[in-house]
């Protein structure tokens, strides 16, 4: 989603920008883009007749989510929408303009807000969940796939993707299950994970509802299958890119 460049034409006052942190080349970065623009449009409002949207991408560079933060910002817009780590980044920096984020995970854990009753300050948003709600990803494997006693757990080494491995380590126990922590920052690093926690038996994994994870989604379904390992999804998104579906399992 390129910069739409429309704030002259339109003056500044009805100006929305958004930043999202997905790549340009992500089919599920063209897809809520375009959702995003549609439904505005569904609501009277329409890109260069009585609104300006600016829309930067980021990829996973927090550099350049950083830098795009700030651009934004910069243009003074009244309002601010973002996903994922954009959100944190124009919290930073800027505390007066008005900031929406879309589908934050535990927005409360993550430190967007102070509470989901009484966000404060200058942001709120929407969330798919809370960090303590991964540990039943654990449980959901251990149903379809009893046999299961090692998890291979694909998470990234973001705050969340930290924090959902801890919720999940938590629940291992009882369930008599170990998890084994598989780097999801780069594809290399997940299939060399993967095919290492591979060798031995009884093996599942889950997947952590992360930016990496969505954006590596085709290779770890690949890996996945290849190995056979029974495997828990946080989205639909993994299998089919389709952001109108709810979160759950594949």
């Amino acid at each position: 989603m390129a910069g739409g460049g429309t704030g002259a034409a339109v003056g500044r006052a009805n100006a929305a920008r958004w930043c999202t942190d997905f790549g340009r080349t992500d089919d599920v970065a063209v897809r809520l883009g375009t959702q995003f623009v549609q439904s505005l449009q569904q609501l009277g409002w329409t890109d260069g007749r009585n609104v300006a949207i600016d829309m930067r991408t980021s990829s996973l560079d927090s550099d350049r989510i950083r830098a795009f933060a700030a651009e934004l910002v910069a243009l003074a817009p009244d309002v601010l929408v973002s996903s994922g780590q954009g959100a944190r980044l124009m919290q930073q920096a800027t505390r007066t303009i008005p900031i929406v984020f879309a589908g934050a995970n535990d927005p409360v854990g993550a430190g967007l807000v102070a509470s989901l009753a009484r966000p404060g300050g200058n942001i709120t948003g929407f969330s798919v969940g809370e960090y303590g709600f991964s540990g039943k990803w654990l449980e959901l494997l251990k149903q379809v796939a009893p046999n299961v006693t090692r998890v291979a757990v694909i998470r990234d080494s973001t705050p969340g993707g930290f924090a959902e491995f801890g919720a999940i380590q938590n629940a291992a126990p009882s369930l008599g299950m170990e998890v084994i922590p598989v780097n999801a920052d780069d594809p290399g690093d997940i299939e060399r994970g993967i095919v290492a926690f591979s060798r031995q038996p009884n093996g599942g994994a889950v997947v952590t509802g992360t930016s990496a994870t969505i954006r590596y989604r085709a290779p770890i379904i690949a890996l996945a299958a290849r190995h056979r390992l029974p495997t828990v999804y946080p989205f639909r998104v993994p299998r089919k890119i389709d952001f109108n579906a709810n979160r759950g399992p594949c």
